[in-house]
């Protein structure tokens, strides 16, 4: 089997004729006929325009859901299929049709497409800012003309126009550029701008007016970011070619040492080497002789290697910057901060405190005490202070956080704010008050206590009467009384 693969490999040539295949002209072979209902697109767009949701959401965007049916020819070309000739009327009849805000093209099918078959679409163009002199057919197709081929002319003079411009539909080819403005001159000189405004078009580059692309790829941006990236890198060979030598050939460090240990460090904007010490290595080397002028050479090579070899030394000896101070005070710089730890421990380790700190500091804790504790309380005060809730916890030393145990209100000045509460028994646990009837000789005038009013009563016969209700009911010859 390997050897029969072998010989058939070996038989393989490039230069073989490849014969086309030929189709058969048979009707199964052929779908013109479900094609004559049926229209033909491409995205101009693909890298915002997706092929499969185009296919989907087309037909709802038509409003012929369930009528029609699409299918992706390739990345850029579809085709849908309509099951009624009113519904394929109906949506090319519509003019501009746009997916994702980028514009499609259509048109029906034919068997025989030309070589600019879906090049153009039928747009509508608003022209406006068109000088008085100008409102005539001839002038309106002469400025709509120049965005594309005329197909309809919205116009007429004899009714009245509402609108500041002049519509017209123009059979407009894709690859132009959407021109949105126009200078026309006239004779004698004079000169104007024409705005053209486009219905139903959406997203475009807004660089060059192409609708085939987005604005960040555009081939003038491109270019631009190009130009100006060589610009700048033509400005920093040009820069560092013309950048100062420091070591030239009459320098007596020429030779000695290379040109990228001396300076400027580009990360930090520093000299690598201070003026004062390639002053004083110069010196060094111009007053040698001629038999010790290698070894003084040789000296100032190895001292500088040694010495960029350890970051701090080369700080220290070859710029001359002062050494950074290491503090073990982890506090530095933060102003004052209140530490009553070591506060303590220095106590206890028995360092010497200023009297006047003590004193402050234990008129501070009672100061505390009191504005926490209040007056002192007896034994009848205490057992209220249990019965109002209030929770006393005692003061840490030297402490200057807020303290959860204390709930109550302080007044001002320190003291605790007392709340009045009326100790009374509940309406329940109240005893009623019975009425005393009093004797007949001593009931006159009395008050007679009940477990609702106290009102003053006389005696009037057997029955204690008010002293209001004994008042005549009617005056004579006055009318009835007020009461």
């Amino acid at each position: 089997m390997s050897v029969a693969m072998d010989r058939a490999l070996m038989a393989l040539s490039l230069d073989e004729d490849d014969k086309p295949f030929e189709m058969p002209d048979q009707p199964g072979f052929c779908s013109n006929e479900k094609n004559l209902l049926s229209i033909v697109g491409r995205v101009l767009n693909p890298e915002c325009q997706r092929m499969s949701s185009l296919i989907w959401r087309m037909p709802r965007k038509w409003q012929k859901e369930g009528r029609c049916r699409g299918v992706a020819l390739s990345e850029e070309r579809f085709q849908f299929f309509f099951d009624s000739e009113h519904d394929l009327v109906d949506v090319l009849e519509k003019g501009v049709h746009t997916f994702n805000e980028w514009v499609i093209v259509i048109a029906r099918w034919v068997e025989e497409p030309p070589d600019d078959y879906l090049q153009f679409i039928p747009l509508w163009v608003q022209i406006s800012q068109i000088p008085i002199n100008y409102y005539t057919e001839e002038a309106l197709m002469a400025l709509a003309d120049m965005i594309g081929e005329v197909k309809v002319l919205v116009f007429d003079p004899s009714k009245p126009q509402s609108q500041p411009f002049i519509r017209a539909q123009v059979r407009f080819n894709v690859a132009n550029p959407l021109r949105p403005a126009k200078v026309v001159t006239a004779k004698g000189g004079k000169s104007w701008t024409i705005k053209f405004d486009y219905e139903r078009i959406q997203k475009r580059c807004f660089t060059c007016q192409r609708l085939n692309h987005e604005q960040r790829i555009c081939p003038l941006e491109v270019k631009k970011r190009k130009e100006v990236a060589l610009a700048r890198r033509q400005a920093i060979e040009k820069e560092l070619e013309h950048r100062s030598v420091v070591l030239s050939e009459g320098d007596p460090l020429f030779g000695v040492l290379r040109e990228d240990q001396v300076g400027i460090n580009l990360s930090t904007g520093r000299p690598k080497i201070a003026k004062e010490v390639m002053d004083e290595m110069r010196q060094y080397l111009s007053l040698s002789t001629a038999e010790d002028r290698v070894i003084r050479e040789e000296r100032v090579r190895k001292s500088v290697a040694e010495v960029e070899q350890v970051p701090m030394m080369q700080k220290m000896f070859l710029r001359l910057e002062a050494p950074p101070t290491i503090s073990r005070d982890l506090n530095k710089g933060k102003g004052h901060v209140f530490n009553y730890e070591e506060e303590r421990l220095s106590r206890g380790k028995g360092s010497s405190v200023s009297p006047n700190s003590e004193k402050l500091m234990a008129s501070a804790i009672g100061a505390g005490m009191a504005m926490r504790l209040g007056p002192p309380l007896d034994a009848h005060s205490g057992s209220e202070d249990v019965r109002l809730g209030v929770n006393f916890l005692p003061l840490s030393e030297g402490s200057t956080v807020f303290s959860s145990g204390f709930s109550e209100h302080v007044a001002s000045s320190g003291t605790l704010k007392k709340v009045y509460k009326r100790n009374r028994p509940p309406k329940s646990k109240r005893k009623q008050r019975k009425l005393v009837v009093l004797d007949a000789d001593k009931g006159a005038g009395k008050q007679i206590m009940s477990g609702l009013k106290r009102k003053v009563e006389t005696e009037d016969g057997e029955l204690p009467v008010l002293a209001r209700s004994k008042s005549l009911k009617v005056v004579p010859k006055e009318g009835p009384s007020n009461l």
